[in-house]
């Protein structure tokens, strides 16, 4: 076997400007994360806190989110349950790829977050990209975030403001511009602004609990289905096979857990890539259940008509739904401070390295321009979220990003890592894993590109 070392842009100059990465680690870590200082002579990492169960655990609940919502109409759009079942398998080998690569460069690196670890690996131009992207990315969610809330206040307001002859009352107060803006400001704004973000541990066991409730709801509308309810034609095979990649944002959005998957990583009693593979492996599986299990049920209780959004397709008075739409509700308003705090964070590394600034020398001006960036931030959000009332159009251009992030930079990280190996001979593993890399990153790039590219010509035929 030949010998080799890994030397993965080891040069300080590389990496440099990011002096205040411990600051940036800390905001864009996952919840209920605990992780140890990272070793300062790029020794081996230490051992963390969480066991395998927690780390499955924390991963499954990274990758469970609103994109559960999504999944039904997903399965429309493939053609049918067997193209939607096959697309996800499929998809899901390299999902769990990108996972197990991206901990492998996360020990050559010695870095501790996704934007580090593509920086250390793919150098500065392909790290700017990263931390670009997820700032779009992050920003995208906001936007699909408020979007779900109006459409479930919608749907509880119909059945709240029903007059007894089953006339519906419109009033300004129940108009859908009003209730997204004003549970906005009252509830989201004030959680965005403070520096800390402790409350998240809280959030991720609604979030858990609220996206379990609702496949439950669905399977359990389908296997009991409501006499109001008639599904509309159910087709089994695609319309064409471009349609089986439109249905490909969705589950990118959905199986999107790799941001934060690097330290949930390195916050490991075993920080070992075959610890980790299992570990990703049965998260992977439990969540293609939940998705599978709310996709099949959903699309079979609504057929062609199923919404967007599952949860509008169902009739606004049925309480069990009714339930469900509240815990979303709850789910959105605390994940949204949280995917603001990793955009700011990446937009405040960003611009610190362009005034050559480090966190340090500028703490007078952080409160400063820390509540000018959220207010920005959530303004523009709500703003656009109160024009495009159609989550479909952006889940078609943040699942397009959620492609990047699982398939273009892991790839890109393991081709510059195999090709940063001295070795004496290359072997066959070792061109099999550099055209592995290749793969995924054309693969990401189609998915990108063909999703953008839709979402662009939709928008211009409407």
């Amino acid at each position: 076997m030949a010998q080799y070392n890994v030397g993965i842009n080891s040069e300080f100059r590389d990496w440099e400007w990011s002096a205040d990465a411990g600051e940036r680690a800390r905001l864009l870590q996952s919840p209920s994360v605990e992780t140890v200082p990272k070793s300062s002579e790029g020794q081996e990492h230490g051992t963390g806190a969480t066991s395998t169960l927690g780390a499955i655990f924390i991963v499954v609940n990274a990758a469970l989110g609103a994109g559960l919502l999504n999944f039904p109409a997903a399965f429309s759009t493939a053609g049918g349950v067997a193209a939607g079942i096959t697309l996800q398998m499929c998809m899901l080998v390299f999902i769990i790829g990108g996972l197990v690569i991206l901990a492998y460069c996360s020990q050559a690196s010695n870095e501790r977050t996704y934007q580090e670890v593509v920086w250390a690996v793919c150098g500065k131009v392909t790290g700017v990209l990263c931390e670009v992207a997820i700032a779009v990315y992050t920003f995208g969610t906001c936007i699909a975030f408020l979007i779900i809330i109006g459409d479930q206040q919608d749907k509880i307001v119909a059945a709240l403001m029903t007059d007894p002859e089953g006339a519906d009352s419109s009033h300004w107060y129940t108009d859908r511009k009003f209730t997204i803006s004003i549970t906005a400001f009252l509830l989201i704004l004030p959680l965005s602004i403070p520096k800390e973000i402790g409350f998240q541990k809280y959030a991720s066991s609604l979030s858990v609990i609220g996206t379990w409730y609702v496949t439950a709801v669905v399977i359990f509308k389908y296997i009991w289905p409501d006499k109001e309810i008639k599904p509309g034609q159910i087709p089994t095979s695609p319309s064409t096979w471009m349609a089986v990649f439109n249905a490909m944002p969705t589950i990118c959005f959905g199986f999107q857990c790799h941001v934060s998957s690097v330290p949930v990583f390195n916050s490991m009693k075993q920080p070992e890539v075959k610890t980790w593979g299992a570990v990703v492996t049965a998260a992977m599986v439990i969540a293609l259940f939940v998705y599978t299990g709310t996709g099949v049920c959903g699309f079979l209780t609504f057929g062609t008509t199923v919404d967007q959004d599952v949860l509008l397709t169902y009739p606004s008075n049925d309480i069990p739904v009714a339930i469900a739409r509240a815990f979303i509700i709850l789910c959105v308003l605390t994940s949204y401070p949280i995917l603001h705090f990793c955009g700011r964070a990446v937009i405040e590394g960003l611009w610190l390295r362009y005034k050559g600034e480090t966190v340090e020398e500028d703490v007078v001006l952080e409160r400063r321009r820390r509540v000018f960036q959220t207010v920005s931030w959530f303004l523009l959000t709500l703003l656009l979220a109160l024009f495009i009332p159609d989550i479909g159009k952006v889940i078609s251009v943040i699942g397009g990003l959620a492609a990047c992030f699982i398939f273009v930079f892991p790839g890109l990280c393991l081709i510059q890592a195999k090709l940063s190996e001295i070795q004496e001979s290359r072997s066959t593993s070792w061109w099999a894993l550099v055209s592995y890399g290749v793969f995924m990153v054309t693969l990401g790039a189609f998915i990108f590109g063909q999703t953008t590219a839709n979402a662009i010509f939709v928008e211009m035929m409407a």
